[in-house]
């Protein structure tokens, strides 16, 4: 990936008044084509079904393959996909995003490790009914992240840096105009729509995603949005 660049773009044209007083545009040899909205995206694919996705299971770093039906629905993903030309194309290392991109069409996506799932520490593996007895109490991920089990686990601040971190080497370039395609997994990519909108990786508790989704973040008047959502051919 390219080295990591900030939000914003450091060559803004400069903006000045003239003699008479009005608000002119020092050149600079910006173009009108410049001025237009960004139409850079960033696609978003959830891996296709597992067994432990199928079951309501959460499923973070544990490599689990896609079922019959996920490894179809990935390749239907694909026909969403093929339409457009993508200048980056990325893939959580764990099988399952592997497999997905691999059957969508894109064999050679780049490993990204910051793609894989929220580590779900002593929660991998329940569903959120069994974690919930367990607790005696009301739980979700978005409130309180996961504690460390056989891995560390990942609180809501930390998958928040996370996707920041990813977002701050992607945001240049889909504001360039280019068209970023990742597959991962569904909480987190949740939470990167959640940071993208300013919300943090809480925010992605109001976005459901199914398996095998294809989604897009890109920009309206400069601002980041959500220009489609949970896309699923077939459903």
């Amino acid at each position: 990936m390219q080295e990591r660049a900030g939000r914003e773009s450091p060559d803004r044209p400069f903006v000045h008044s003239d003699d008479h007083g009005t608000t002119a545009r020092k050149d600079r040899g910006v173009k009108d084509d410049d001025l237009t909205e960004p139409d850079g995206r960033l696609v978003l694919v959830r891996h296709g079904e597992t067994e432990w996705s199928r079951t309501g299971k959460h499923t973070g770093l544990t490599d689990i393959p896609l079922t019959e039906t996920g490894a179809y629905k990935a390749k239907l993903a694909g026909t969403l996909l093929a339409t457009r030309r993508y200048d980056l194309v990325l893939t959580s290392p764990l099988e399952r995003a592997v497999e997905t991109a691999r059957r969508a069409g894109y064999p050679d996506a780049q490993h990204e490790p910051r793609l894989v799932e929220w580590d779900y520490g002593a929660y991998e593996g329940l569903t959120t009914p069994e974690i919930v007895e367990q607790l005696g109490r009301p739980w979700t991920i978005w409130q309180a992240g996961a504690p460390a089990g056989a891995t560390p686990g990942e609180t809501v601040e930390q998958v928040t840096a996370r996707a920041e971190s990813l977002l701050d080497d992607l945001r240049p370039r889909v504001r360039a105009g280019e068209q970023v395609l990742v597959f991962s997994h569904s909480h987190f990519l949740r939470a990167l729509a959640g940071t993208w909108l300013g919300l943090t990786a809480a925010g992605g508790r109001y976005f459901v995603l199914g398996t095998s989704a294809v989604s897009e973040l890109g920009f309206e008047h400069g601002s980041e949005v959500i220009t489609q959502w949970n896309h699923v051919r077939g459903r």
